[in-house]
């Protein structure tokens, strides 16, 4: 086992060297039942090696084989790896394993995971970063991903604290995949450089190979033979212990908080310092990120984001690091120098003065400020070695824990918003699964937390048929471009029943077999829809019968009118009837004159017929039609209509009619009704007036858009400015009698056809009503 971590057998992660075979082992152990106990062993370090080699298959093929022999194990030393990598192998094969499978390698983790919890009950030094480690497994697996980072960084912070190098580097390679899956490359790096200093120092040369191999940017010049070897600088030899702990300690911090802690504390220790300021920007502006002093033998660093001020530091130095990127350093800085005269370095009688830039390529991302106000030179080179490579190095980190903690808060943003049940919110997969959900998705759905736990909830199940090829066709998306806009579609709940919801999703980074969804619950937006519907139905009949009751009221108003008409060919026609009869019986009979006589008396009756049949079609109540209207000819028939009412209050009305005008498509009889609505008003507002003409003008033009335009224009009293405001109001009205209905319909029956009505003031008197109509292809389109 030590030899292939230290890359010394042919293949890494293969126990065969020279003398030694698996296979010869294997089978001398299966054909010997007293070596039972160096067969647990056997089988526990070919699955810890399998693993670190990334041969999963194999490494839980070694796992099976133990697992029969854990009774031989109670006290040995072995049973520990065996929980721990068996757990691993399993949670690593589960996501490539086929579906059928995937159930059994997940309970076996949770199998190992349980007997880890117990030992870290009992025993948290040695077994807490263990049971954390697989912990973020289950939930990586679960899809829990802010459980799963929380539970790394414990195994990770754990095994730092207890000393075990090994575990911590294994869990920040692990974590380095979960985060290169979802896309977080730089985060993913960053663990990856612990990993490969946390085998280095472990002695894992073969594992560091390894990991070189695979990510060639992983190397950082030769490799190190043990951590007492020394690297030569151009000034003095210096530890290269002391080079990798800096390193470790502050490439192992992914939590921002933490990292300025450690990189605070490793400054002030490693420098000499008595005081420090990490200074970041904030936006286009810097700011004081921390600040560390020393007592006694401790350092102390307080968290702050203050602006920086000549209080805190020689401003002079501060802006000139921010303007050359190059780092200050004083060794007696209240000597002669270009930053003497800073008032800080005279109210403080510094002494060593170093302001080194945190660069990331060319690219300033911080300033490191360090003093010592007891000692001149008391940044030596060999500090400064160090120095240089903890800003290097917290280069990097800072900018990795800065995307870690964006990361975290958006992801602690997301899971308030699941945890607020505004809206429903599940986690899927593309086998059908609901992994997760918040209460405000179950009760839409009417199922409990029971159900969810139970792995029967899957959102496939929950789709009616008929809603199968959307989900299809969204799925397709997913898989495309990772999301789905939101759609209308249904969930069968619990009980048998349907709920319409709006469902929206997206797949979570750098995978596309599992996201996220919202579910908005669309019951109670359906159900005013209808009532709105249903308004609008009533609102319409209602309308239907107020324009009916309108066009009676009307007729009625001009029943004399209609009378004389109808009564005056009826009259003519006696008369003729009596001519004919008279000429019929002279001797010899006057064929002639009599045929003249009968003719009259057709054409009398043909046109009583018209009269009625107009007021027929005015009293009937129907739908509006659409047929095509000549508008001039709808005129002439309501001026014949109402010719009666106009004699009789002394109204002389002039028609302009143009000629050649577009066709309307609409419903004739409605029209009629609005220009006999406003003849009639016309004739009322004419009949009120003592002196002057009494003057009615009807024209017809081309309106706007090759349209038309009709104008009814009196000389009466006019209207006045309030009047004109409110004339279209349902129930306004300046008649003593009148309900104030009339000219709202006439308008509501305008704006039906796609026209408009208008009222304004005739010069030098009188009102002007006019309305537009498109013509029928602009209507139609």
């Amino acid at each position: 086992m030590i030899l292939t971590l230290r890359g010394l057998t042919t293949t890494f992660g293969c126990l065969d060297h020279e003398g030694y075979s698996e296979v010869d082992t294997e089978r001398r152990l299966a054909n010997s039942p007293d070596l039972v106990l160096a067969e647990f062993s056997y089988w526990t370090r070919k699955l810890q090696a399998h693993f670190l080699a990334g041969d999963l298959a194999s490494a839980v093929d070694a796992s099976l084989h133990a697992e029969p022999l854990l009774w031989t194990s109670a006290a040995m030393f072995e049973l520990a790896e065996y929980q721990l990598y068996g757990a691993l192998a399993h949670a690593a094969v589960w996501d490539h394993a086929p579906p059928e499978q995937r159930q059994g390698h997940f309970d076996s983790v949770l199998d190992h995971h349980r007997q880890l919890q117990v030992w870290a009950e009992v025993n948290p030094e040695t077994f807490e970063d263990r049971a954390a480690l697989v912990g973020a497994e289950i939930a990586r697996i679960e899809g829990r991903v802010l459980n799963a980072q929380e539970l790394y960084e414990k195994a990770i912070r754990e095994a730092h604290k207890y000393g075990f190098v090994h575990n911590q580097a294994i869990a920040n390679e692990i974590a380095a995949r979960f985060y290169a899956e979802r896309g977080y490359e730089k985060i993913a790096v960053t663990h990856l450089r612990a990993a490969r200093a946390c085998y280095l120092r472990w002695g894992a040369d073969g594992k560091v190979r390894q990991l070189e191999e695979l990510y060639p940017h992983l190397k950082v010049g030769k490799s190190i033979p043990d951590s007492t070897a020394t690297i030569v600088t151009p000034i003095e030899q210096l530890d290269l212990a002391t080079v990798i702990r800096v390193s470790e300690a502050v490439s192992g911090e992914i939590v921002f908080e933490k990292l300025i802690n450690t990189l605070m504390s490793s400054a002030i220790e490693h420098a000499g310092a008595d005081r420090g300021l990490l200074i970041l920007p904030r936006g286009d502006k810097y700011q004081i990120e921390a600040e560390a002093t020393t007592s006694s033998d401790n350092v102390n660093v307080v968290l702050k984001q203050a602006r920086v001020t000549a209080a805190d530091l020689p401003e002079s130095v501060f802006h000139y690091v921010l303007r050359t990127k190059e780092s200050v350093l004083l060794h007696d800085a209240s000597s002669q120098n270009s930053f003497s005269a800073d008032g800080y370095i005279r109210a403080h009688r510094s002494r060593s003065v170093l302001c080194l830039p945190i660069l990331r390529q060319t690219r300033l991302i911080g300033m490191l400020y360090l003093e010592n106000n007891l000692t001149t030179a008391a940044f030596s080179p060999a500090r400064m070695v160090v120095l240089t490579l903890l800003a290097s190095q917290g280069a990097i980190s800072i900018e990795n824990a800065s995307l870690y903690r964006e990361l975290a808060e958006r992801e602690a943003r997301i899971r308030r918003l699941v945890d607020s049940n505004i809206i429903g919110i599940f986690v899927w997969d593309l086998d059908g699964r609901i992994i997760d959900a918040n209460d405000a998705f179950l009760r839409i759905v009417g199922y409990g937390r029971d159900d969810l736990v139970s792995g029967e909830l899957r959102w496939r199940d929950l789709t009616p048929t008929e809603w199968r090829d959307a989900d299809d066709r969204r799925v397709a998306a997913l898989e495309t471009t990772g999301t789905a806009q939101p759609y209308e579609k249904e969930y069968f709940l619990k009980s048998g029943g349907r709920v319409p919801v709006l469902v929206g999703a997206a797949t979570f980074g750098g995978r596309h077999d599992q996201g996220m969804a919202f579910v908005v619950d669309l019951t109670e937006r359906k159900r005013a829809e209808e009532e709105v519907r249903e308004s609008e139905r009533r609102y319409n009949e209602v309308q239907m019968e107020l324009v009916h009751a309108n066009r009676v009221a009307t007729i009625g108003h001009l029943s004399a009118s209609i009378a004389h008409e109808v009564n005056q060919p009826i009259g003519a026609a006696l008369n003729n009837a009596s001519a004919a009869l008279h000429w019929l019986n002279k001797e010899p009979a006057d064929l002639e004159n009599a045929r003249q006589a009968l003719n009259r008396i057709s054409a009398n009756g043909n046109r009583a017929s018209e009269v009625i049949g107009r007021m027929r079609a005015l009293f009937k109540k129907a739908p509006l039609r659409k047929e095509e209207v000549d508008i001039n000819g709808a005129i002439v028939e309501v001026i014949a209509l109402t010719r009666g009412e106009v004699a009789k209050n002394g109204v002389s009305v002039q028609s302009n009619l143009m000629g050649g005008l577009p066709l309307i498509q609409g419903d004739r009889v409605q029209l009629q009704q609005v220009i006999m609505n406003l003849i009639i008003n016309a004739v009322e507002a004419l009949s009120s007036i003592r002196e002057g003409p009494r003057e009615l003008g009807i024209t017809t033009s081309k309106g706007e858009q090759d349209g038309v335009l009709v104008v009814v224009q009196d000389s009466g009293p006019g209207l006045s400015s309030a009047a004109l405001e409110r004339i279209f109001e349902a129930f306004y009205t300046t008649k003593p009698g009148g309900l104030g209905m009339g000219l709202s319909i006439c308008r509501s029956i305008i704006e039906a056809h796609g026209g408009r009505l208008q009222a304004t003031t005739a010069q030098p008197q009188g009102a002007t009503f006019q309305f537009t109509l498109p013509a029928q292809s602009n209507h139609s389109a």
